[in-house]
């Protein structure tokens, strides 16, 4: 079960991702703790070279509607980055099969939180399969394409900054 509720804790890390503490969901996004919380980000491609992006659902807290990153999501205390990203790419798209690499670390901080950002780079051979509760609707874009979307309040900004690195290796 997917968990989003204001009192589900996230761990408080240092900047090398180190836990140094707890504190609730409410808290991290309130615009002014700026707790910095490590979450996961998998950029998912397909053999043609295709990025899926996912639609955030509208009942979402953060950035309703707009496209994002293929799979996201906060680690749990305790839990292993890679685990997290498992366990993400499972909840939000059914994938069980995914082989992926690390690709960058980096601080984000918006007006209502700051996270310490995870990013990898994977595939697989399985056809994603967007849970409603989390995704409105996803598809496999051309880089063209979301090249000619930039910068139209298409995408989510964090997207656009990651995208912005990822071209780079293009």
């Amino acid at each position: 079960m997917v968990s989003s509720s204001p009192d589900e804790l996230f761990p408080i890390v240092d900047e090398d991702g180190k836990q140094i503490s707890l504190a609730p969901r409410s808290v991290c996004h309130d615009g002014k703790s700026k707790l910095l919380h490590p979450v996961v980000h998998l950029h998912l491609f397909n053999e043609n070279g295709e990025l899926y992006l996912q639609k955030r659902a509208m009942a979402k807290d953060l950035l309703p509607g707009y496209w994002d990153t293929s799979v996201g999501g906060h680690v749990s205390p305790g839990e292993k980055v890679e685990d997290a990203l498992s366990r993400e790419a499972m909840e939000e798209l059914g994938l069980r099969k995914i082989e992926f690499r690390f690709n960058r670390k980096y601080i984000w901080e918006s007006t209502r939180e700051r996270e310490l950002v995870y990013t990898f780079k994977g595939s697989t051979p399985e056809r994603p399969i967007p849970n409603k509760d989390e995704i409105e609707e996803g598809r496999y874009w051309s880089i063209n394409e979301i090249r000619s979307k930039l910068h139209k309040g298409v995408f989510t900004p964090n997207f656009e900054h990651e995208f912005e690195f990822l071209s780079q290796e293009f």
